[in-house]
């Protein structure tokens, strides 16, 4: 294997190229950054698929505290406290840096910030740039910002291994490019690479979002927490395209009703309706599709037809469709969209094993609890970019450990897919839980997809319990509000004997 460039002192490698991997590249500066992507910079990140907008606390009529609170109601009793106050206090200077940096955000007539509504949300704190194009433009903007940036370096290369040293921190990475492996070393590693929407057959997220940073922190000993939070999109749109395109729950906020296929009302006699929390809306569409029904967005009229306008992303993925929503509701059903659970990390970002930092969907803050509130996720982001770069204090790297690259297989990610999705998703019961767990161990080894799909469905069976995105139909009542850890080496241990699996397909 050859070596990127000489080791230097300050090296830091940064893997992803969303808005974590972008923002924490630039607030590293001038230390000297390697930015791996595994696409060209810009292509293959679901921050460029974000509508919504991000969530920040600058009207008139509101404060970070309020912003905190909504973040803590809608978490399920797992979001910290003050990890929420904390990040709601960033909101608005990090809009001012984006600005700063040539993000185009909406205005109002008299040159305001536009904000909107989403669900869960006490006041319009919505910043949006171009409707529903907000992630589009803000990776844009960042892109540009990082190709003008001369500490970082970008490799287009895939991440297969971490580096160990002899203390035992992570010193760099293996990458491989067109079959070739070779070595990054550095004094430390941020992963920055997105979550697993693409496990389930139905999602929201580029196919590449299986969870392979997950993978690579989980085989180096890492704590992992609370796996188990997929949230569910409920607006996904239903028309036959893998991944499935979105319908922003802005447009809810605009007035867009959920109905059946009779006009009756989705979300009739819900706490919140519409605009309740994520988990209880993908819940009230899933359920009415399990009882036969077909769920509809009702954007007709007016909002309908303001749509090319007002959400351009939107009405031309509903163009695409053969869809007019300003005469036809919109089809829609859940799909697998963001995971709160994932590399545990503190208030720098670091994780559990030394040179290793986790930033964006990859990691688990204590933000999002047991459901993320819209909007909070390119928050998140580039809330946790500063505080790893302020944190980051990681020593040079001693000798870097000859190692052998373990090959990993791809596995059947279309059975893997098909199985998260029939028995890990919406809501789940033990024998599903079971199944999946039994069906995924023998691959776990040796194929990334489905070890992090095993800790999916273990953290969901060992969780009896229904809390926020995670919802179990054989225990539908709250336990007491605590977080699930663990780490591969647990995993081995609990499988090396009478498994899970076995334990719950027991009479």
């Amino acid at each position: 294997m050859n070596a990127v460039s000489p080791s230097t002192a300050d090296r830091v490698v940064v893997v992803g190229g969303g808005v974590a991997g972008l923002s924490v590249a630039l607030r590293l500066a001038p230390r000297p950054v390697t930015l791996v992507t595994a696409s060209a910079l810009g292509l293959g990140t679901a921050t460029g698929w974000a509508q919504g907008g991000i969530a920040a606390a600058v009207g008139a009529d509101d404060a970070a505290e309020l912003h905190a609170a909504d973040t803590e109601a809608a978490g399920a009793g797992l979001t910290e406290s003050d990890v929420a106050l904390r990040v709601a206090q960033e909101g608005p200077g990090l809009i001012d840096w984006l600005v700063r940096i040539g993000v185009p955000f909406d205005r109002t007539d008299d040159a305001a910030l536009a904000l909107g509504l989403e669900a869960a949300h006490g006041r319009r704190r919505i910043v949006r740039s171009g409707g529903d194009a907000t992630g589009a433009r803000v990776l844009e903007g960042l892109v540009r910002a990082v190709l003008a940036a001369p500490s970082v370096e970008i490799v287009t290369a895939r991440a297969c291994d971490l580096l160990r040293d002899a203390r035992g921190a992570v010193a760099g990475i293996v990458a491989e490019r067109d079959g070739a492996l070779f070595r990054i070393p550095a004094r430390a590693v941020v992963l920055a690479t997105g979550g697993v929407g693409a496990l389930y057959a139905a999602t929201t997220n580029p196919p590449g979002a299986v969870g392979r940073g997950l993978a690579l922190a989980a085989r180096a000993g890492a704590v992992m927490r609370d796996m188990e939070f997929v949230q569910f999109h409920p607006t996904a749109i239903a028309a036959g395209a893998d991944p499935m395109p979105l319908a922003t729950e802005a447009l809810r906020g605009e007035g867009a009703r959920l109905i059946d296929e009779t006009g009756a009302p989705v979300m009739a006699g819900i706490a919140g309706g519409d605009l309740a929390p994520r988990d209880v809306v993908a819940r009230g569409i899933f359920q009415a599709l399990q009882r036969g029904r077909t769920v509809y967005l009702d954007a007709r009229g007016a909002l309908g037809a303001a749509m090319p306008t007002r959400f351009p992303t939107v009405a031309g993925l509903c163009a695409a469709a053969g869809i007019d929503p300003a005469v036809q509701p919109i089809p829609v059903r859940p799909a697998a969209h963001y995971h709160m659970g994932g590399v545990k990390v503190d208030a720098h970002g670091a994780t559990s094993v030394p040179g290793l930092y986790a930033c964006g969907e990859v990691s688990s803050t204590g933000l999002h609890g047991a459901n993320r509130l819209a909007s909070n996720s390119l928050l998140e982001g580039l809330a946790y970019a500063c505080f790893i770069a302020d944190g980051l204090d990681a020593p040079p790297p001693a000798a870097i450990v000859p190692q052998a690259v373990t090959a990993r297989t791809s596995g059947d990610l279309t059975a893997i897919r098909g199985l998260m999705e029939r028995q890990v998703g919406v809501v789940r019961d033990a024998a599903g839980l079971g199944g999946a767990v039994a069906a995924l161990t023998p691959e776990a080894e040796s194929c990334d997809a489905a070890l992090v799909a095993l800790l999916i469905a273990r953290g969901a069976l060992d969780r009896q319990e229904s809390r926020g995105a995670h919802w179990r139909s054989d225990h539908p009542h709250l336990a007491a509000a605590t977080h699930t850890e663990t780490t591969l080496a647990d995993l081995r241990a609990a499988q090396s004997g009478r498994t899970v699996a076995e334990e719950a397909l027991t009479p």
